[in-house]
């Protein structure tokens, strides 16, 4: 079976926080969200996901997750 970059599927909101910066929600499926912080525009944030979708799909295509992933669990043997 192929295996996807588990962030293949994420969905990302910019969400306004209490300090007056912004955060992204990153939602990915069955996974508890998780929010990155602090970015001090709503532009800065927005810039943020499009830089991590475009990592996340660069690597999807190298197959370059994969290979970390298989050189970590190596380690931890």
């Amino acid at each position: 079976m192929a295996r996807t970059h588990p962030h293949a599927e994420a969905s990302y909101k910019v969400v306004a926080l209490e300090d007056g910066t912004f955060g992204v929600e990153v939602s990915i499926p069955d996974s508890s969200p998780t929010i990155v912080t602090p970015f001090a525009s709503e532009e800065a944030a927005e810039a943020w996901i499009a830089t991590h979708r475009g990592r996340v799909r660069s690597q999807s295509e190298s197959g370059y997750w994969l290979r970390a992933q298989r050189g970590r669990s190596q380690r931890s043997s």
